[in-house]
C-alpha cells in the first residue's frame, strides 16, 4: 500500500521488516534462551548463510531466471575443496581447481539456458542433480568432510569483531558488492533491463545471452562463498544438506523480501529483510521444538501465500511464460 506523495509507504520490504523485529520481540519475551549470547550467533550465522545464498539467487531471478543447483554447488564444491586438502593437495592449487569447476558449471548451465535454449527451472534443476551425483559418487569419501586442523577457515569460523561474528560482515560485503554490480556498473543495469522486457533488451542491442551466462557464473561463486563459511563455521560441509529444504528457504527469503518472480524488480535490501525474518523464524521454530515435518509445512504455506501475493503484485505476461522461466 503506497500513502499519498510525500507519505511514509508501507511497502513490502517495509512490512517484511516490521514483521522480521515483530517476531525477534516475540520470540525475545516468550521464548527462554532465545537472547543467549549464542543462540544469537546462531541465528546471525544461519542468516548469513541464507543471505549469501539469497544473494546470488536474487541476481538471477532479477534478469528473469532461477538457480536450482545453488544449494548443491554450495555443499559439494565445498566438500570437494576440504577432501583434496584432506587427500595432500596444496591449499592454493585446491581452491583454484574448485573455483575452476565452479565456474565451469556457472556457464554451462548459462551456456544451456542462453543458448540450447532449455528452461532454467529444468537446467538449474539437473545440473544440481549432476553435480551433486558426481561429486559424492567420485571425487569425496564420506558425506560429512572435516576442515583440516589449522585451516585458515578455522580462523575465520572463531574470528569476532567487537563480538560479532565474521560471516556478518563477510554477508555484508557481498550485499554491497552486489548492489554495487546492480545499480552502478551497465552490467547490472543490464540485468534490470533483461528482467523486464527481454525481446526489448535484445532489440536494444543488449548481449542477452552473454549476460545470462554472467549471472549463473556469479550465482555459482557466490554459493561457492557460502559453502567455505558455513564450514569455517560448523567446521566441516555435510553434503547431505542438499537434501534439505534450504533451497526453498532460499526462495522464500527471496519472494518474501520483495524480489518478484517475474523479474526485473527488488535488490539487495529485500534480500537482508528476507533473510532476517526467515532466519529468525526458523530459529524461533527450532527452539519451540517444533518438528521438521511441521517446520516444512509452516514454510511451504509462507512460500506459497508469498507466490501468491507475488503473482499478484507483479503479474506474469507472455513474454515471461515463453521464456520458460519460473
Amino acid at each position: 500500500m503506497a500513502g499519498k506523495t510525500g507519505q511514509f509507504a508501507w511497502t513490502q520490504e517495509r512490512i517484511v521488516l516490521a514483521l522480521a523485529v515483530l517476531v525477534f520481540a516475540v520470540s525475545a519475551i516468550m521464548l527462554r534462551g532465545f537472547l543467549e549470547p549464542n543462540n544469537l550467533i546462531s541465528i546471525v550465522r544461519s542468516v548469513s548463510v541464507l543471505g549469501i545464498l539469497a544473494v546470488g539467487m536474487s541476481i538471477v531471478i532479477i534478469g528473469r531466471g532461477i538457480d536450482l543447483a545453488a544449494v548443491a554447488i554450495m555443499a559439494m564444491s565445498a566438500a570437494w575443496y576440504l577432501q583434496m586438502l584432506s587427500d595432500g593437495w596444496s591449499d592454493g592449487a585446491a581452491l583454484a581447481i574448485t573455483i575452476g569447476g565452479v565456474l565451469l558449471i556457472g556457464l554451462v548451465n548459462g551456456f544451456l539456458i542462453a543458448y540450447a535454449d532449455v528452461p532454467a527451472i529444468f537446467a538449474t534443476l539437473a545440473s544440481g542433480a549432476f553435480v551433486f551425483g558426481y561429486v559424492r559418487s567420485q571425487l569425496i569419501a564420506q558425506d560429512a568432510v572435516p576442515v583440516p586442523n589449522g585451516h585458515w577457515l578455522e580462523s575465520i569460523g572463531r574470528a569476532r569483531f567487537l563480538d560479532i561474528p565474521a560471516e556478518v560482515f563477510i554477508f555484508a560485503g557481498i550485499v554491497f558488492a552486489a548492489y554495487l554490480f546492480l545499480r552502478f556498473s551497465k552490467w547490472g543495469r543490464y540485468v534490470y533491463y533483461m528482467g523486464d522486457n527481454f525481446l526489448a533488451a535484445r532489440n536494444m542491442g543488449i548481449p542477452v545471452r552473454p549476460m545470462i551466462m554472467l549471472r549463473y557464473v556469479i550465482s555459482a561463486l557466490i554459493a561457492l562463498a557460502a559453502g567455505l563459511l558455513t564450514a569455517s563455521s560448523l567446521h566441516s560441509i555435510n553434503t547431505r544438506v542438499v537434501n534439505s529444504t534450504l533451497l526453498y528457504d532460499i526462495i522464500l527469503v527471496v519472494v518474501i523480501g520483495g524480489i518478484g518472480l517475474s523479474g526485473g524488480k527488488g535488490g539487495m535490501r529485500n534480500v537482508v529483510v528476507g533473510a532476517l525474518l526467515i532466519g529468525i523464524m526458523l530459529n524461533a521454530m527450532t527452539i519451540l521444538d517444533i518438528p521438521n515435518i511441521y517446520q516444512n509445512l509452516i514454510k511451504a504455506t509462507i512460500l506459497l501465500i508469498a507466490i501468491i501475493v507475488d503473482s499478484l503484485l507483479n503479474p506474469r505476461d507472455e513474454q515471461t511464460a515463453q521464456q520458460g522461466d519460473i
